[in-house]
């Protein structure tokens, strides 16, 4: 099996940021590390733009993780010719506590953005682990994810929680724990898959309990099966809302289709999730080890068409992404012909032609006679063709004549 190895992270919050800044009111204002500023062209129809679909996947793109993330999607949108981008994506810093807990400052403009549409999602993820990309070994992550199991860190989590319904975001997906197959982040699964999905339930169970949430929490793997097999840390259908997957065009030389059908990859996702009775979704996706792949880019896009996940969100830096990244030309031209005006409404019903029917003249009433009809007792007199022409008609004489005079 090929090596999945970990990605960069430009323009999102790091295990460093505590050590650097002193809230994270600073943290959101902080510009990107490696993303510069876009500088978007003049939208213009793409010659191939592909028509609006019907009932078309909900879909977004990660752009930053603070305030210049909420300001780019309009200048996408604007690329787009229009396109509705009615998923908004975010992270929160993994490096201590009190941020995971939702510090002041930070949530509070995604949470604006989502409650300015109704039909907008607010994705969040959810590290369950502080010093979460430090590189702790199994050991240490062993421990971590046992005293988590114990309850030791469920207050943090209500904490996130309170924030989320305070700032009217209840209803934010929460990426919680993700790529936890893989060996990137504290959050793994692989030291102890017993102690994880122990702890993901506590976890789920500890901000269901806030009043007035309405939280889904969404189990993301990366596709394949990395260091450990993602089904083996599945924690249940009663704590998980949505499955998901994050995809990327990697290892070096897999084609789409093997990208499908290999173990525990977008098959088997979709396969696994429609067996649990629950939909998909895909919170990170986009270009990686193949370089500026347009197969990848048209396949995958198709993909979402076809399964309809609830959501889906482009990692949208170097060397993932195509509007804020110039590396993948051919790739950017498929991203955005395919997804050019989308929106989420579905496409006018035009009515089937009909054959119009030619008009059949109404019948012609009888013509009334123009001469009296004589009456039932009266017997008409044969006085000639000249003499009735100048009378206007027959005269006829009363059957009764006699009986009246009488």
């Amino acid at each position: 099996m090929a090596v999945r190895r970990r990605r960069t992270r430009p323009g999102r919050p790091g295990h460093a940021v505590a050590a650097t800044l002193a809230g994270m009111a600073l943290l959101a204002a902080a510009p990107p590390a490696a993303v510069a500023e876009p500088v978007p062209p003049a939208p213009a129809p793409p010659a191939a733009q592909a028509p609006s679909a019907a009932g078309a996947p909900a879909f977004g793109a990660y752009l930053d993780y603070g305030p210049r993330g909420v300001a780019r999607m309009a200048e996408l949108s604007h690329w787009l010719g229009g396109a509705e981008l009615s998923v908004g994506h975010t992270y929160l810093p993994g490096d201590r506590w009190s941020n995971i807990a939702g510090a002041p400052g930070f949530l509070d403009v995604w949470a604006d953005w989502r409650t300015r549409k109704a039909d907008r999602t607010l994705v969040l993820n959810v590290p369950m682990m502080e010093r979460n990309e430090e590189g702790l070994d199994d050991d240490e992550v062993r421990g971590l994810l046992r005293q988590g199991a114990a309850g030791r860190f469920d207050h943090h989590y209500r904490a996130l929680a309170e924030r989320l319904v305070e700032l009217n975001a209840p209803d934010t997906v929460l990426v919680l724990g993700w790529e936890m197959n893989g060996t990137t982040y504290s959050h793994r699964c692989g030291p102890d898959p017993d102690a994880w999905k122990t702890y993901w339930n506590r976890i789920v169970t500890t901000m269901r309990a806030v009043p007035g949430q309405k939280f889904r929490f969404d189990f993301t793997p990366s596709r394949g099966r990395d260091a450990v097999p993602w089904t083996e840390c599945y924690p249940g259908d009663d704590t998980v809302d949505i499955i998901g997957m994050d995809s990327y065009d990697q290892p070096r030389g897999m084609p789409f289709d093997e990208q499908v059908t290999e173990p525990y990859g977008l098959q088997a996702h979709v396969d696994f999730a429609k067996a649990h009775g629950k939909p998909i979704s895909y919170p990170e996706w986009g270009l990686f080890r193949n370089g500026d792949n347009a197969e990848y880019m048209r396949r995958m896009l198709a993909w979402m068409d076809e399964h309809k996940p609830v959501y889906n969100t482009l990692t949208d830096y170097c060397p993932h992404g195509v509007w804020q990244c110039g590396d993948n030309p051919r790739s950017t031209a498929v991203y955005r012909s395919v997804l050019f005006g989308r929106t989420d409404e579905p496409a006018p019903e035009v009515p089937e032609p009909t054959t119009p029917t030619v008009p059949t003249a109404p019948p012609v009433p009888a013509v009334p006679p123009t001469a009296p009809e004589p009456a039932a007792d009266c017997s008409p007199l044969n006085l000639g063709d000249w003499v009735e022409y100048w009378l206007g008609g027959k005269l006829c004489m009363r059957l009764d004549w006699y009986a009246r005079h009488k």
